[in-house]
């Protein structure tokens, strides 16, 4: 079957940098999605985009659907014929196939005999389907906002001005949000803005790219990153690259070109925090350091055009941020002038949530747990009630109102300039961490007992009103602060019990509505958590289910219990094991065992039941020490050596003997078996 590239490409006015890279995916998910739907074979989808474009380009692309058998099914057998003539059901299905009633066939179904015609159906070609496919996949862009032009009632999130649709070398005749398709492009709206027709497909980013357009997202990016690379070099510096920004940066910029300029170093007496804040959110700009990690007062910003004079260009740029760095210097100043613990009284007036209180109703709360924890873990409980005090006192000064990403940061600053206790300073910038999955957490005992308490404080109190998180809305971020709260527990190796500390959190809180059941739903929540908690370190849902059997509390300990049983799991004996402690719950729960492991020796009459017996006895001695240490690994691989006398049991020992006297022995000999692993994990929930 023949084959080309297809190219789609919708040109528009600029888009939004933060959701370019959304719209490119979903475009070409869309499409691709459209094409698999049609059963059109195709090599590669590949996503295109710049500031003035959404594009998709496929590879080996076959030029129509395969022709296919098709099978339609009609009347029943018996009520097709009567007396050996065919009914009007007959006929009427014969009409409905454009053939006569001899040319049906009869169709064998496990439900009976039935009248049916069988159809070669040539396949449509792409320029039939393509149309439908793009309508389809358009509308279904995951567009921020809409907007419209001029007196159209046609909506995008902005004005489109052209499109293309090409199958190799010729257009397909496609209609949306009012364009008709072609082969028509454009390049740099100020380098190359004449019309570019496109002989194939094939060119497409070529010849964009001799028009000063670099259409391929990740080569942009990448050519932004090399270029401020080297002018980092240039300026024997050290660039920093976040890689939020440098996508934001490529959703600006068509033709990227690097330049540097500076700033008075005088306003390096502000924490650099603040500069590189406004220089990133405002103006979009890189930011370098020197061989000591400090900052420089240099800057580096992406230009969308090859200026002849790049001088005025920088000049531009530096003449635009000052103004804002003389404000963050502004704010700076002004917020020295008052100590965080003057800002107080001003929490009484900012809401955390209504049903809930205030900020200051929120540290009060939060005061007792940090203290208890510090307690336990062997921090100081005055540092953890003061730092709960001051937790939120920056969120009311002028810098971190003008620049939220600063709420702990600008709260560090102030503490040490009022003078606080160091490990203070620290945790009201630790209290914030981890942000996500995989960031740093507290390192301070301080910080650690802040953001657990202040976590734990959300998680009792919303839950505690009945504002649980759905499947779509979790608008007090409560997933994120239960896996919070799992990784400061367990990165920081505290052996502290949840359900501790959520009754201590739930204690604080004078009256909530879902207070009877509020332990245990947030601890059932949290520890839900883990199922997902681990997926990068190689454990399964299965894994998770395992240990989840288990009445453990303690985080900690949950998930020293799960790398137990992963690794586990990679024996050779795991899945004949998980299969016998399968087929051992099963036989518990079908004679309603009551969960007795007392076993009589002398009702043990088979050498495979004697030699259980002896094992189970044998492991059990053995791995007392090891649990006492909550040394679960290798308790396991000494229960790895229950394979053989468990499949000789089972080969050679009837359970369901007819005394019973016997068979209640036997089902307690298992029994004890299951509970041996269950003190680890219920491993016959591992793949068998």
């Amino acid at each position: 079957m023949a084959t080309d590239t297809l190219l789609l490409e919708l040109g528009c006015e600029e888009l939004p940098p933060v959701a370019l890279d959304a719209l490119s995916d979903a475009f070409a998910a869309g499409i691709k999605s459209g094409l698999e739907a049609a059963e059109i074979p195709f090599g590669e989808v590949i996503a295109l985009a710049s500031p003035r474009r959404l594009a998709v380009q496929v590879t080996e692309l076959a030029a129509k659907q395969p022709d296919r058998e098709v099978e339609r099914r009609g009347p029943a057998l018996a009520a097709a014929y009567k007396d050996g003539e065919p009914t009007k059901a007959a006929a009427g299905f014969a009409r409905s196939c454009g053939v006569s009633v001899e040319a049906l066939i009869e169709l064998e179904t496990p439900k009976g005999t039935w009248l049916g015609f069988r159809e070669q159906q040539a396949g449509e070609s792409i320029a039939a389907l393509l149309p439908a496919i793009l309508d389809k996949a358009i509308a279904a862009l995951p567009v921020p906002k809409y907007m419209r032009w001029g007196d159209s009632r046609i909506e995008f999130s902005r004005p489109v001005h052209w499109l293309v649709a090409l199958y190799g070398r010729d257009v397909i005749p496609a209609q949306t949000l009012g364009l008709s398709a072609g082969r028509t492009t454009y390049g740099h709206r100020f380098h190359a803005p004449d019309a570019i027709a496109l002989a194939h497909a094939d060119d497409y980013l070529a010849a964009l790219e001799n028009a000063y357009v670099l259409a391929d997202r990740e080569k942009r990016r990448e050519r932004i990153r090399e270029q401020v690379l080297a002018e980092a070099e240039v300026n024997e510096a050290t660039a920093v690259i976040d890689e939020a920004l440098l996508h934001e940066v490529a959703g600006l910029v068509e033709w990227p070109v690097a330049l540097t300029g500076s700033f008075d170093a005088r306003f390096l007496e502000v924490p650099a925090e603040c500069l590189i804040s406004s220089m990133q959110a405002h103006q979009k700009y890189f930011h370098l350091l020197d061989d000591s990690g400090k900052l420089k007062p240099l800057f580096i910003t992406v230009a969308n055009i090859e200026s002849h004079d790049p001088e005025q260009v920088i000049a531009g740029n530096e003449k635009v941020i000052r103004p804002r760095l003389a404000d963050a210097v502004f704010f700076f100043d002004a917020d020295r002038k008052r100590t965080l613990s003057s800002r107080l009284p001003a929490l009484n007036d900012m809401v955390f949530q209504h049903k809930l209180g205030t900020l200051a109703d929120k540290a009060r709360r939060s005061a007792a747990v940090a203290a208890f924890i510090a307690g336990k873990i062997g921090g100081d409980e005055a540092y953890a009630k003061r730092a709960t005090q001051l937790a939120k006192c920056d969120l009311v000064t002028e810098m971190v109102q003008e620049f939220a990403e600063l709420q702990g940061i600008m709260g560090r600053y102030y503490a040490v300039q009022d003078g606080e206790p160091g490990e203070v300073a620290a945790a009201l910038e630790e209290q914030y961490l981890p942000r996500f999955a995989s960031d740093a957490i507290p390192q301070t005992p301080t910080g650690k007992a802040l953001a657990l308490a202040d976590r734990l404080d959300t998680l009792t109190g919303i839950f505690g009103i009945g504002q649980r998180p759905t499947g779509a809305k979790d608008p007090f971020a409560l997933r994120r602060a239960s896996i919070g709260v799992l990784n400061i527990l367990v990165k920081g190796e505290l052996d502290i019990d949840l359900r501790e500390l959520l009754t201590l959190a739930a204690a604080q809180h004078s009256s909530l509505p879902k207070a009877d059941t509020l332990v245990d739903d947030v601890l059932t929540y949290m520890l839900d958590r883990f199922r997902a908690w681990g997926q990068d370190d190689g454990i399964s849902a299965e894994m998770y289910l395992a240990v989840r059997k288990r009445p453990v509390t303690k985080p900690l300990d949950f998930a020293h219990r799960l790398y137990a049983v992963k690794a586990f799991s990679q024996r050779d004996e795991a899945a004949a094991l998980a299969a016998a402690n399968k087929r051992v719950s099963n036989i518990l729960a079908k004679q309603n065992h009551d969960g007795a492991t007392a076993v009589s020796a002398d009702l043990l009459s088979e050498d495979a039941e004697k030699a259980l017996y002896q094992a189970l006895g044998n492991r059990r001695e053995s791995v007392a020490p090891l649990l006492a240490d909550d040394r679960y690994t290798e308790t396991l691989d000494a229960l790895a050596t229950l394979r053989e006398p468990v499949d000789s049991f089972f080969d050679q020992v009837m359970v369901m003997a007819d005394d019973d006297a016997v068979r209640h022995n036997r089902l307690a000999l298992l029994a004890s078996l299951q509970a041996l692993f269950l003190e680890v994990a219920d491993i016959s929930e591992l793949p068998q």
